[in-house]
């Protein structure tokens, strides 16, 4: 296990390239199992998450070549049954999340798969249900295996494709549906679909490989069959996660700071969200430049109630940088509700912010209300541990902050999700030092 020791109150200076999108390499390179030619894919971030999965098909038989450091080609030519049926592949799959994708492609491929309870985040329930209800609307059916403890999915034959309306807008189970409908026998319509840049990118993809899929970024999308699919090239977008969570540094040690290259029109409602709490961005080509800043303001309403920012499905905001917004509040100049609906036990990190000196006041598991120091009140040090990806990196910019000398236990967790980011931290002015 090992730790981060941040030495606070630096400033960050220079510019900084946010790496590939986690949440789209994660689909994308589930999708190259749909076909046997080679699919070639850019910009993978080189993180514990994505680097799992790609072990994990080299294991199933898949081809795997990394053409430079953040190129790979994959070629799903001949696939290892054998492997899939194995207990080392259940036990693989239940230490990753994003392996829950797999199904999708595998049962197009095979038709039959074994699949064990995915692992992750420890941030509550997680459901299953709008995958596997998908999926067995297209023609599959499954099983609980009580031997294998794993889930045994088998198809009669070819899917076919219907209309479904799914009962959530699943980011993963929308991906994990249209994997399944693309070579399903005639015509699959899905209502309520993610329609985030992650599942726009996947459908993209999957049309360059001759997939007919339209209604790409609407939540309602038609999936005409296709009997195979061939080979491409594609090109993942940068994380609008981190892109977050550098926006978040900035603000918290009062740092002027240029992300390269965030795909502005891929970022949402994610500007104006640190812009209600104050902050200064600017639109440099397709750079960000955030000056530095000693003060900013909290907004209000217009009946000049308290600001809330909840997260919700796309064009919404998405929840995975609620816990950085959090923190950054803490040094506003006012007050701002942090409603967190999709999950309930995000919230509870804030314990540590508090011992740190935050004024925080956490209603429930769902909502907590922040009250900004305007840096009058600085952080100070603390010793903690990184429950999940999210909450991990809005500790890390706490630290950064704070006075003194924090240790950060467990950063396995945000490794999962950021690319050797204390190399790249301290090449831009932050004081981090890894320990085992």
């Amino acid at each position: 296990m090992a730790s981060f020791i941040v030495e606070g109150n630096h400033r960050l200076h220079g510019e900084i390239v946010p790496q590939g999108a986690k949440n789209e390499a994660l689909e994308v390179i589930c999708a190259t199992m749909l076909t046997t030619e080679e699919v070639v894919i850019e910009n993978v971030p080189d993180i514990l998450d994505v680097n799992n999965l790609i072990h994990l098909l080299s294991d199933m038989g898949v081809i795997v070549k990394q053409l430079n450091d953040n190129t790979y080609s994959f070629k799903a030519e001949n696939i290892n049954t054998e492997f899939i049926e194995s207990q080392d592949f259940m036990n693989k799959c239940g230490r990753l999340r994003g392996s829950v994708m797999l199904i999708g492609p595998l049962l197009s491929r095979l038709g039959k798969m074994y699949f064990a309870t995915p692992g992750g985040d420890k941030i509550g329930r997680r459901r299953l249900d709008t995958h596997f209800r998908g999926i067995c609307n297209l023609g599959a059916k499954y099983d609980f295996d009580a031997e294998k403890k794993a889930y045994a999915f088998e198809t009669e034959g070819r899917l076919q494709g219907t209309y479904m309306l799914l009962d959530e807008a699943s980011v993963t189970g929308t991906a994990n549906i249209v994997m399944a409908a693309v070579m399903a026998q005639g015509t699959t319509t899905i209502y309520n679909a993610a329609c985030e840049p992650y599942i726009q990118q996947l459908c993209r993809m999957l049309n360059q490989m001759g997939a007919k899929i339209s209604g790409i970024a609407s939540n309602l999308l038609t999936i005409e069959g296709v009997d195979q699919l061939h080979g491409t090239r594609h090109r993942i977008l940068p994380d609008m996660i981190e892109v977050g969570s550098f926006i978040g540094m900035a603000a918290m040690t009062g740092s002027e700071l240029t992300i390269k290259n965030v795909s502005w029109n891929d970022l949402g409602i994610i500007p104006d969200s640190f812009r209600r709490l104050g902050l200064r961005l600017e639109k440099r080509g397709d750079d960000m430049f955030i000056p530095q800043q000693e003060h900013y303001e909290v907004e209000r309403f217009l009946d000049g109630s308290i600001l809330t920012l909840a997260d919700a499905i796309w064009p919404g905001l998405t929840p995975d940088l609620l816990s950085v917004l959090l923190v950054v509040a803490t040094q506003a100049n006012g007050s701002v509700l942090i409603h967190q609906k999709m999950f309930e036990s995000r919230l509870f990190f804030v314990d540590k912010l508090i011992d740190m000196g935050a004024q925080i006041i956490l209603c429930d598991p769902h909502r907590a209300v922040v009250i900004g120091h305007d840096h009058h009140i600085r952080l100070r040090a603390n010793h903690m541990v990184s429950p999940d990806i999210r909450a991990g990196i809005a500790m890390l910019i706490a630290a950064m902050s704070a006075d003194g000398v924090s240790r950060i236990d467990h950063i396995e967790q945000i490794d999962r999700g950021y690319s050797k980011i204390d190399e790249r931290l301290n090449a831009i002015g932050a004081k981090i030092t890894r320990v085992q």
